[in-house]
């Protein structure tokens, strides 16, 4: 990548970053906090934890799409502005209703969808993938982070001091988006990074990424329903304050990265892929188990939650690596945006059925309701087809060369590596599905006139 392209996905990394920080931090600590709001109830609990993952989900592609019109920084600034503002709401209520209508508006600023897409409109096809995984290394460090800050924060500030540090995050974003963030020099839809309405119903009868959806929702829906009682576990097992949680947080978090890189380089080096995704979801059936059976039990109690953030990395690394293999060329963008929109409405049905299962049950009924939801998603992987271990190239299509765009899509298929190939005769784009390790890169570009 170049300069500018480094810039763009740097600072863009960053303004998603902002965002991030704050809503994970008040992961490990809110249940305790909410307690003490007027009108709290178990059920109400959970419901404020999840809600901004159903107006983000909700409002993911919108945003998107209405960035399209009216300009990608427009609606980052619209939707920081809106997390500044739910934040705030949060910080003052001293109801739980006031900080469920607070995180309603976090979530209402869903600028995930429109800065990818800015992303996408800064980079070179070329460079696109390179620049989209600086921004997912950067969120998978900021929920780690995140985790392990959020108790001593609180500690330090309280829990309305973190949502106020949520207005300043949300000011900071501002600023970089419009002093630090390039401008592009137009705007365009981009296949590959952004959802396209016309192919949605497409993407959702497609069985194989129906199965990956199914996934990634019930996984943020354990995560969330855990932490509605996990906190208080370990509290009460080890005997610490909400303040020194991150000494716990900490090695479990180190642990499981260590685990999950050997996993991550079979599935992908040694194309094993299908096998270490099951593994990884009867990873998760067992750190539920182990929770339910012996959530008392300090040594059980820690060994569930090593287990479980494993499975929940390697599962965070290889969903979209399998999204992307998986989606056909030109419906990357469409089917990621719907996967990432199923992904914040897990997080929403986490807190609501996470909630209603303390409130009847206590934290033994949460687990149950879990290791449901993971035995679901163990009987969808186990009959998952073989990824194909393909990956997703973007060609420029000279203009000479794109006025017959079925034939030329024939040609690109002749080439060797080419599994697949779309031509988009208005984007005088090629959108090919490879095998790296076959794909004759000199050929294909030389047919779309890109060299």
């Amino acid at each position: 990548m170049n300069r500018q392209e480094w810039r763009a996905a740097g600072s863009l990394a960053a303004v998603f970053s902002v965002r991030l920080l704050g809503l994970f931090m008040i992961y490990p600590v809110f249940a305790a906090y909410a307690r003490g709001l007027s009108g709290a109830s178990p059920y109400l609990i959970g419901e404020a934890l999840g809600i901004y993952g159903l107006t983000q989900g909700l409002l993911q592609i919108p945003f998107g799409l209405l960035s399209d019109r009216i300009g990608r920084k427009t609606m980052i600034v619209i939707g920081l502005l809106l997390f500044g503002l739910g934040s705030g709401i949060a910080a003052i209520s001293t109801s739980i209703g006031g900080v469920i209508l607070g995180r309603a508006l976090q979530g209402a600023g869903a600028i995930g969808s429109v800065i990818l897409a800015l992303l996408a409109d800064l980079t070179l096809e070329e460079n696109r993938t390179k620049a989209m995984a600086t921004v997912g290394v950067t969120i998978g460090a900021s929920f780690m982070v995140a985790l392990v800050a959020g108790p001593i924060v609180a500690h330090v500030i309280g829990v309305a001091g973190i949502f106020w540090l949520m207005v300043a995050l949300a000011l900071a974003g501002i600023a970089i988006t419009a002093f630090i963030v390039p401008n592009p020099r137009r705007i365009l839809v981009h296949r590959d990074a952004e959802a396209v309405p016309a192919l949605i119903g497409a993407v959702l009868r497609n069985a194989e990424l129906l199965r990956l959806d199914v996934g990634i929702f019930a996984l943020h829906a354990m995560l969330t329903a855990s932490f509605l009682v996990v906190p208080g576990l370990l509290r009460q097992t080890l005997n610490i304050s909400s303040g020194n949680d991150w000494m716990v947080y900490l090695p479990v978090l180190l642990v499981s990265v260590v685990l999950m890189v050997p996993a991550i380089i079979v599935a992908e080096k040694y194309r094993r892929m299908k096998g270490v995704f099951v593994g990884a979801v009867v990873a998760l059936v067992a750190s539920q188990a182990l929770l339910y059976l012996g959530a008392g039990n300090l040594v059980l109690l820690l060994a569930a939650l090593t287990i479980f953030f494993t499975g929940f990395n390697v599962m965070e690394a290889s969903l979209p690596s399998l999204v992307t293999k998986v989606a056909p060329p030109d419906a990357k963008g469409t089917a990621m945006g719907l996967y990432s929109s199923l992904q914040f409405l897990g997080i929403f049905a986490g807190g609501v059925i996470g909630g209603w299962a303390n409130q009847h049950g206590g934290s033994s009924a949460v687990f149950a309701v879990t290791a449901a939801l993971a035995l679901v998603w163990l009987a969808a992987a186990a009959t998952m087809a073989q990824p194909s271990y393909l990956s997703t190239r973007l060609l420029a299509v000279a203009a000479g060369k794109a006025g017959d765009a079925e034939g030329l899509a024939a040609r690109l298929r002749q080439v060797p590596g080419v599994a697949e190939a779309v031509v988009i005769a208005e984007e005088n784009l090629a959108y090919l599905k490879v095998d790296t390790k076959a794909f004759d890169a000199a050929m294909a570009e030389q047919l779309t006139g890109a060299a």
